[in-house]
């Protein structure tokens, strides 16, 4: 476990991640992360916003099985 310090960046607070840490997350300066509810009553810091990528995954399958449909849909 890692101790961050929470600093004040203008209104806001933010915290400075641990070289190590970033680099497991694989995030550099600019990058987007989510911070979500953990299961454990917590909070998990991600890369990714899974239940995005799910909808999106969801989304492309409809388009690719109900691509006829859609586009008869769209010359209306």
């Amino acid at each position: 476990m890692q101790t961050l310090k929470v600093r004040k960046v203008g209104n806001s607070l933010g915290l400075v991640l641990p070289k190590d840490a970033a680099s497991r997350l694989n995030v550099r300066e600019g990058d987007v992360v989510y911070l979500t509810d953990a299961e454990d009553g917590g909070f998990r810091l991600t890369p990714l916003n899974e239940q995005f990528a799910e909808q999106m995954a969801a989304a492309e399958d409809i388009m690719r099985e109900d691509r006829d449909v859609l586009r008869e849909l769209a010359k209306r």
